[in-house]
């Protein structure tokens, strides 16, 4: 009699207990919890930051008075400040590591096994790369703010409108982050994978019309560089830069053909582009792990 009794009563806690397993069902819970964790990742590394900056402002100072020296001291200076030039492809160069970093992390997950205590939680495992992205993307956007901040070596100047460049060094991360987890999905080796994004990263940053003028390469190179998803991103930034009139002069103007393209259409190109990677990502990542 008594095991009748308490049947009614065992089945009704049974079926009153999932609402804390809906709540941990939110896809937003996931990406937010490794937004932190890249955020506090790299809040604890102070060197990790530092270091960060050096090749940027190696390849301003050094590269850009060197060159601009030289150039002046020959009498064929082309540009009036080689380094406010150089400055919209220093600031790219700034996020693009810290962002890529984030799919070394991926795969470094997977082989310790971190990854996999991930993938039992019940949330869509599309969450996990979209948190990855969102956080790379921070990381790469604070890179780039610290480089921002010193722009007045380059001639920049400090006016609202760098508000609007550090929006720009955001999509440009998440772009390179997107790209990195979309490797990182695919390549499952650190060796390999490590391999690729050196190989791949100091050429986009040389293709890219970062250190020369996009206009009157040879017609390989010109292809080249018009090819080079980054070319528009580094375009962009130097357009929205108030700064010396080398920034948006003739000579550095990037055309396709006789057609001037707006900042509206590359930003929105790169912004297509980092769309069908991340989705890419997060399916390939879906389907794989």
């Amino acid at each position: 009699m008594s095991r009748t009794d308490t049947a009614p009563a065992a089945l009704g806690d049974i079926t009153a207990a999932p609402a804390p397993t809906d709540r941990s069902r939110n896809p937003a819970r996931p990406v937010l919890l490794l937004w932190r964790r890249e955020m506090t990742r790299l809040r604890h590394n102070p060197v990790r930051l530092a270091m960060g900056l050096v090749t940027p402002l190696l390849f301003l100072v050094v590269l850009g008075t060197g060159l601009d020296a030289a150039s002046s001291s020959l009498g064929k200076a082309q540009l009036n400040d080689y380094r406010a030039y150089l400055f919209p492809g220093t600031l790219v160069m700034s996020v693009q590591a810290p962002a890529i970093a984030v799919g070394i992390s991926l795969v470094w997950d997977r082989r310790l096994g971190v990854l996999r205590q991930m993938l039992v939680a019940p949330f869509p495992r599309a969450s996990i790369v979209f948190g990855l992205a969102l956080g790379g993307a921070t990381t790469g956007a604070v890179y780039g703010l610290m480089v921002l901040s010193v722009g007045g070596i380059a001639s920049i100047r400090y006016t609202p409108m760098l508000l609007v460049v550090l929006l720009e060094l955001l999509l440009v991360s998440l772009m390179f982050t997107s790209l990195g987890l979309l490797a990182a999905v695919t390549i499952r080796q650190v060796d390999t994978f490590q391999v690729v994004v050196n190989l791949s990263l100091m050429p986009l940053m040389f293709f890219s019309g970062a250190m020369f003028p996009p206009g009157g390469l040879p017609g390989w190179l010109n292809t080249v560089v018009k090819l080079n998803p980054l070319t528009y991103g580094v375009d962009a930034v130097r357009r929205t830069l108030p700064g010396p009139s080398v920034l948006t002069s003739e000579q550095t103007r990037l055309m396709l053909g006789d057609w001037h393209p707006p900042m509206a259409a590359e930003l929105g190109f790169l912004a297509a582009l980092t769309a069908v990677a991340l989705g890419l990502a997060g399916y390939r990542f879906s389907r794989t792990s």
